[in-house]
């Protein structure tokens, strides 16, 4: 159930536990693509995935700024520190809990948000809040996973299914020409950089070309696929802590 579109009596007479919250971020991907792609992303595999589960689960409203300063070069990109980030989604599933749905998936479109999620998750699991799983969709989408880049074959792929008209496909030229190969500029297996404009020129990394909508279906399909199984098992799950040994 969408929380945004029921009511609190809805919401109310819900025999379940289970929520999702989708998370992304508001920042640049390229000269082809929106700069809501991880917000879309990550509310199309959350919807996807909830069709796939024989229960009702709750669809919080998506969260649409994370941790992006590395983009900040680029306009239009916005972001808010770890801390804020971190204290933001967790009093968020903590509301979620306060009415009983204290068993949560975090479903994310954006790598910078990953380890702050992991952080969150674990905290409110461990303090007794909740029980708190984050799942980043292009991280279930098994060898496709090797080629997610930044505007690259995977988020440009899932936009070409989901709503092709949000791709400036004359721009995809321009998006190959000024992109980067992979993600850093690396020595020692260090990452010497810090923002994406240290190593790619338009913010791009990988080839949108790589993309096309037939591989946005199958990306879909294993991201919410992936997704269901999860849920079932984070609704199944014994989440009582163990005890000390």
């Amino acid at each position: 159930m969408d929380l945004s579109t029921a009511t609190w009596t809805d919401i109310r007479d819900l025999e379940t536990d289970l929520a999702v919250v989708p998370v992304g971020s508001t920042e640049q991907h390229g000269p082809h693509a929106p700069l809501g792609t991880d917000v879309m992303t990550a509310e199309a595999v959350a919807d996807a995935g909830l069709e796939r589960v024989d229960q009702d689960v709750v669809r919080a409203p998506a969260i649409p700024v994370g941790i992006a300063e590395e983009h900040r070069q680029f306009p239009g990109t916005m972001w808010v520190s770890e801390d804020t980030f971190r204290n933001y989604v967790g009093e968020a599933v903590e509301s979620l809990a306060h009415h009983g749905f204290d068993r949560i998936v975090i479903v994310n479109g954006h790598g910078g948000n990953v380890d702050a999620l992991r952080e969150v998750g674990g905290r409110l699991t461990r303090n007794g809040d909740a029980y708190v799983v984050p799942f980043t969709w292009f991280e279930g989408v098994g060898e496709h996973t090797a080629d997610m880049g930044h505007g690259g074959p995977l988020e440009t792929g899932l936009l070409r299914h989901l709503e092709p008209d949000r791709i400036r496909e004359e721009r995809i030229d321009e998006a190959r020409a000024g992109a980067a190969d992979g993600w850093g500029d690396w020595t020692s297996d260090v990452n010497l950089a810090y923002d994406a404009a240290e190593f790619t020129e338009n913010g791009v990394v990988g080839d949108p070309d790589d993309g096309d909508a037939q591989r946005g279906e199958a990306l879909l399909e294993l991201a919410a696929d992936a997704l269901a199984r999860l849920l079932e098992a984070v609704d199944e799950r014994d989440v009582s802590r163990p005890e000390r040994r």
